[in-house]
């Protein structure tokens, strides 16, 4: 696969919201997943919105082969939780997806 750092990252992503406590084994309601605000900031959590919106379009984006959009998650993961440590490893893995897909 031509992007395969970007599939580690995404790995890495899933492994980051778990470590910080963010993952969920309860998917929304499917209403809560077709907000067309940004990121569903009307109806998810920032964190529910990369588990159950990013990383299954992104993947499925990823796996297509397709161009990829610039993209600039960082500065969101930064608003929600800021200078958090227990969230800096969540953050920095999110800047450094941004920065492969801006590269890539």
């Amino acid at each position: 696969m031509p992007y395969t750092s970007l599939f580690n990252l995404l790995g890495e992503l899933e492994m980051a919201l778990k470590k910080a406590g963010l993952w969920q084994v309860m998917a929304p309601p499917p209403a809560a997943l077709k907000s067309s605000a940004p990121f569903c900031c009307d109806t998810l959590s920032f964190n529910a919105w990369l588990q159950f919106i990013f990383l299954p379009r992104f993947t499925a984006l990823l796996k297509s082969g397709e161009p990829l959009p610039a993209m600039a998650l960082a500065p969101m993961a930064e608003h929600v939780w800021g200078q958090q440590p227990e969230f800096a490893e969540l953050v920095s893995v999110i800047t450094q997806l941004d920065d492969a897909v801006n590269a890539a």
